[in-house]
């Protein structure tokens, strides 16, 4: 078993871009290098963390190349495998390389696309439980917006658990 590492988070504010509504009050939140990848089964190591932060772990992936955001759920997003370039905020918006040992916790409302990866890239996702990520790829209408505004904060933070990064920077 492994524990996430002490980590520095970094915080990004976006603002509405465009179509894409991203979230004017929580930030994004890096943790760069947040799991020590080893053994045999990195994705195994994200979905034991975020287990057992109350964020079950859903699915094993890439991210999608296009622009795209989600209304009914944050989205804890760990790199297992491989290294990639994304676009976080919409188009023109923040470009961002992750690597292996990566976490990246994006608010409901948040852009994000893959502008390139490695063949083998491999993301593990999760969301709170009783949301999910919804795939939405236009500007939100108002019953979204509303949806994103309201959307319950976790428990717990999904890496560094009761007195994580969340507590710190997602205020209600």
């Amino acid at each position: 078993m492994t524990e996430a590492r002490a980590v520095l988070v970094q915080a990004l504010r976006l603002e509405c871009n465009d179509w894409v509504p991203n979230n004017q009050r929580l930030p994004v939140l890096i943790y760069p290098k947040a799991i020590a990848i080893e053994g045999d089964e990195p994705a195994a190591l994200f979905e034991h963390t975020f287990d057992a932060n109350g964020w079950p772990s859903q699915w094993r992936y890439g991210i999608y190349d296009f622009h795209h955001y989600h209304t009914e759920g944050h989205e804890v997003l760990g790199v297992a495998v491989g290294h990639a370039r994304l676009m976080l905020g919409g188009p023109q918006g923040h470009v961002l390389d992750v690597s292996a040992g990566d976490v990246l916790l994006l608010p409901a409302g948040t852009g994000h696309c893959n502008l390139g990866s490695s063949a083998d890239f491999l993301v593990v996702g999760a969301y709170p439980p009783g949301q999910h990520g919804d795939i939405c790829r236009e500007a939100p209408s108002k019953e979204q917006l509303e949806s994103i505004d309201k959307l319950p904060f976790p428990e717990r933070d999904p890496v560094q658990g009761a007195y994580g990064a969340v507590k710190q920077y997602w205020l209600k």
